[in-house]
C-alpha cells in the first residue's frame, strides 16, 4: 500500500489544489516503511491526481478537496480520505489502526475568499459543495 498526505511543515495540508508537496508513505504489512516527500512543483488538481497515479498513490489524505479533483481520484483508482487535518505522520497511523478522522464529504471550503481571484481559475468553482 502507498499512501500520500497533501504535506505542509508535518502537517496535512488544507487544499488538495494547492499543495506544494505530499508526503509519501510505503506500508507493508500494516507497518509503514519507507517515507518521503514529493514536491508537486505547481501542478493544478488534474495533474496532481497524475502524478499521485504515476508513482502508484493507492490511497490519499487531505484537507479540502473540489468535486473536479475528487473525480480525478477516482478515475485514478485512489482511494480518498479527505477533510483530515494535524499531524500527516499521525494521520497515517489512525488510518492504518482504523481510527482516521475524517469527512467522506469534505470540499474545498474556501469559498467567498477566492485566494486573489483563483478559484475560478483552478476549478473549485466547478463544484457544489458550498
Amino acid at each position: 500500500m502507498r499512501i500520500a498526505v497533501t504535506y505542509e511543515d508535518g502537517q496535512v495540508f488544507q487544499h488538495f489544489g494547492h499543495t506544494e508537496r505530499f508526503k509519501i508513505y510505503d506500508v507493508e504489512n500494516g507497518n509503514i516503511g519507507t517515507t518521503y516527500v514529493v514536491n508537486t512543483n505547481g501542478s493544478g488538481h488534474g495533474a496532481l491526481a497524475d502524478i499521485l497515479k504515476k508513482i502508484d498513490v493507492d490511497t490519499l489524505i487531505c484537507g479540502g478537496i473540489g468535486a473536479g479533483a475528487r473525480r480525478a481520484l477516482t478515475e485514478a483508482g485512489i482511494k480518498l480520505y479527505g477533510g483530515a487535518g494535524g499531524s500527516a505522520d499521525q494521520a497515517v497511523e489512525d488510518l492504518l489502526k482504523g481510527r482516521l478522522s475524517f469527512d467522506p464529504e469534505a470540499c474545498c471550503d474556501h469559498h467567498g475568499q477566492h485566494h486573489d481571484g483563483e478559484c475560478g481559475h483552478h476549478g473549485c468553482a466547478e463544484h457544489s459543495c458550498d
